[in-house]
């Protein structure tokens, strides 16, 4: 099957360009009209799909894992506009950044949009890009806050030596230990539990900025090729544009999404390829359940959610090609009912079982 084609000739050092064949003759695709952000993506969401579940966990409780338990559209914006609430008053204005850092969940999601909200600059910290990646992309992209997973937060601290230069407050997704509370005082650190964060807002509606579709929505770093981590600056535009892609294919193939999909949050939201999807779910109103960060509880979190979606990256799929993951494949499978992207899994599925 031929995926592209050619749309325009090599010229000088430089090779030629390709496109999608299904846009051979369409033109580029464009953000969609009266849309300029991507908070006015979720905005639209919540007013067309207001009580639709939005964002599910497993609970723990004594030991035991439960059902999904979900946070509807709304009630997910309520926490987010107290969220914005609470950066404005401690100081974060618009343009400026702000990092996350840790396993997706659904605190990492309403941490992102509050920033789409205030239009601060999301920077997803990651500590895979080696020992001193979080130290340098702190400093380097100048955060002045950090929402952190709890088990993270001794990481980050660890790095204050350099980086309270710039960083002046520390939300953990959960809670904040005391001897915590003094290291960082010692930083002249202001960090906070996640409750204690947003009783901060003060409970007042924030005045949110107006955005435009060339702000800087977020600064992806990746490894780079020699050296430290390089910084992608991405603008509201370009990933509005990769939104309308991702759209526009599973149209062509006949399985748009809708807001009946589920879909499974799982690759790293530090990583662009499931930020840009997890954006394309909550523009349709979907649900995004959360896996609970372990490969062998994966099958057990996929049969509980029972996801329409699954995406995976080449590494995952050599793996179950390779036959590391021959049982766990042959299990996902039977849960996942509709597949529309990974096209790749089916074919390798097949092969095994």
């Amino acid at each position: 099957m031929k995926f592209l084609v050619e749309s325009g000739g090599a010229e000088g050092n430089a090779g030629p360009s390709y496109r999608n064949v299904l846009a051979k003759d369409t033109g580029l695709l464009q953000s969609p009209p009266g849309v300029d952000c991507l908070w006015d993506l979720f905005r639209a969401s919540v007013e067309k799909y207001p009580s639709n579940p939005m964002l599910g966990h497993r609970p723990v409780v004594d030991g035991k894992v439960g059902d999904y338990a979900w946070m509807t559209y709304r009630e997910v914006c309520d926490v987010v506009i107290k969220l914005a609430a609470a950066m404005s008053n401690s100081g974060v204005k618009q343009g400026e950044r702000a990092g996350i850092y840790g396993a997706n969940c659904p605190e990492w999601i309403i941490s992102m949009e509050a920033c789409n909200a205030l239009g601060v600059c999301c920077v997803p910290l990651y500590d895979t890009l080696g020992a001193n990646a979080v130290e340098f992309i702190t400093c380097h992209a100048e955060l002045l806050i950090a929402f952190v997973e709890e088990k993270k937060i001794g990481e980050l601290l660890k790095t204050c030596h350099a980086t309270s230069k710039y960083l002046k407050t520390i939300v953990s997704f959960g809670g904040v230990t005391n001897d915590q509370k003094e290291e960082a005082k010692n930083h002249g650190l202001s960090i906070f539990s996640w409750e204690e964060f947003l009783i901060t807002g003060g409970g007042e509606p924030v005045d949110l900025p107006e955005k435009k579709k060339s702000d800087i929505c977020t600064i992806m770093y990746t490894s780079g090729t020699t050296g430290d981590p390089k910084g992608v600056m991405i603008s509201n535009e370009s990933l509005l544009i990769n939104l309308a892609g991702a759209d526009s294919v599973v149209q062509s193939i006949g399985e748009p999404f809708d807001q009946d999909d589920v879909y499974l949050s799982y690759l790293p939201l530090a990583h662009v390829f499931d930020r840009m999807f997890e954006e394309v779910f909550i523009s349709h109103g979907s649900r995004i359940g959360f896996w609970r960060g372990d490969v062998k509880l994966l099958v057990d979190d996929i049969a509980a959610l029972r996801p329409t979606v699954f995406c995976a990256v080449p590494r995952v799929l050599d793996r179950i090609y390779s036959g590391k993951l021959q049982m766990l494949a042959v299990n996902i499978v039977r849960y996942l009912y509709k597949i529309h992207y990974c096209v790749i899994w089916i074919k390798h599925f097949s092969s095994i079982a």
